[in-house]
């Protein structure tokens, strides 16, 4: 029998995020919309983190739809059994070096297999940009998507050694931010100067969450073992009693910061849910002092990963400690929770200026963490008048987020757009 191809007119986006959870997250949700509208979906991550992801939620979590599968690639760095994240510069330097071969076999494999439709379009992380060759050589349209805000993005535009070496401006037909026009309207003005399209879309998670489909809901991201306990902890507090801490999954600390972090939430006397990945700790285990554990016990709870949209959700929580990483802080904006920000690198610095100065949701730490810091700015933030009043903005922001995914809403439109300028095959790009 003659193997034949599925109808040539079914949409194809492969999907292509930078190999770190903080990235994988939004591009999944991404994948996912586009699922919705249609497409068939090849969600491609790297050998190394599809292992992690396997081990996270069990070797069938990946098989829920027979046309939204998995791929991997190598990253070019020597095999490793550790759960975390992997060196960063390593991992940047290698995926340019190495991943344009393994991607252009992947997407010549994925046009010669019987039973699914050929490739019409790559929807590839900015930081992944060796597929902008690949999707030429294949003549369909490629489009980046950058997980970051629209300010740090356009900061990035304007590095003065990347435009020494020609890689800025973006020579790229069109780039999708996870963000809203009402959040960060002089930024996107200033980028849709730069470049030729520039489609708005988020809150991500926001527009994705309109639609009601089990068998999407069942493909997750988290690298790590979700701990969803601490949501049953949370139903037994007052609202917006509870600070919760997390600094994300790449940032990590020194043991006397973690110290000074443990005994400011400590004195500031609130309640706390404190998310401690292994990894957190530069070097050594991530160990409070015992006496810490000992007096924060009945108002504490510690754990390793958590459902973090679903934490920013709660009503019991009141105030977010964060590294200020996008994904973060954009969820925080849609939960109306304010946050104190303790930035670590990459787009975390422009994030917090903007959460503090332009947006009115957050105060920032010092680098150099001391506890009494710590403490005052938490207590500030959760008993404290100017806590009050960011509160009330970051619900201001909240109501903002949610009107832009509504139908008729601007991320709503400019993903109508998107699609139907750039991605379905009756359009070419000009």
């Amino acid at each position: 029998m003659v193997s034949v191809r599925v109808e040539e007119s079914k949409l194809h986006a492969v999907c292509i995020p930078a190999p770190a959870q903080g990235h994988i997250n939004p591009m999944l949700k991404l994948a996912k919309l586009l699922h919705h509208r249609g497409f068939h979906i090849t969600f491609v991550n790297t050998e190394f983190n599809h292992k992690r992801l396997l081990k996270s939620r069990g070797p069938d979590s990946l098989k829920g739809l027979p046309d939204f599968h998995f791929e991997t690639i190598p990253d070019g760095l020597p095999p490793s059994d550790i759960d975390a994240t992997q060196d960063v510069p390593a991992l940047c330097h290698s995926t340019s070096r190495t991943c344009l071969v393994p991607f252009r076999n992947l997407l010549s494999k994925l046009n010669t297999t019987p039973d699914i439709p050929s490739v019409t379009c790559i929807v590839s992380d900015g930081v992944m940009s060796f597929t902008l060759q690949a999707a030429e050589e294949i003549g369909v349209p490629e489009v980046l998507f950058w997980p970051t805000s629209a300010c740090a993005f356009l900061a990035f535009m304007h590095y003065p050694h990347l435009m020494q070496r020609g890689l800025t401006p973006l020579k790229a037909s069109a780039v999708i931010l996870n963000t809203f026009d009402a959040l960060e309207e002089d930024v996107l003005n200033a980028l849709s100067a730069m470049l030729p399209r520039v489609y708005s879309i988020g809150p991500l998670h926001l527009l994705l969450n309109q639609i009601q489909d089990d068998s999407l809901k069942s493909i997750g991201s988290n690298l790590w073992r979700e701990e969803p306990e601490c949501l049953n902890w949370l139903n037994t507090k007052e609202p917006g009693s509870v600070v919760y801490v997390n600094f994300g999954s790449i940032t990590v600390m020194t043991p006397q910061q973690l110290v000074e972090f443990a005994w400011g939430l400590a004195n500031s006397k609130q309640t706390f849910l404190w998310i401690i990945r292994p990894d957190l700790v530069v070097g050594d285990s991530a160990e409070l002092p015992p006496e810490f554990v000992s007096l924060t016990k009945e108002r504490g709870i510690l754990g390793s990963w958590c459902p973090q949209e679903e934490v920013l959700n709660h009503p019991a929580v009141g105030c977010f400690l964060t590294h200020s990483g996008w994904n973060s802080t954009l969820e925080s904006i849609s939960g109306g929770v304010p946050v104190l920000c303790w930035p670590f690198f990459g787009d975390q610095q422009t994030n917090c200026r903007y959460s503090c100065v332009h947006w009115g949701i957050g105060k920032e730490i010092n680098n150099d963490v001391k506890r009494e810091e710590v403490e005052r700015l938490v207590r500030e933030m959760m008993v404290g008048e100017r806590g009050k009043e960011m509160k009330a903005k970051a619900m201001e922001w909240k109501k903002k987020a949610e009107s832009a995914i509504v139908p008729g809403g601007s991320s709503h439109v400019h993903f109508d757009n998107m699609l139907n300028q750039l991605l379905l095959p009756t359009n070419t790009l000009t």
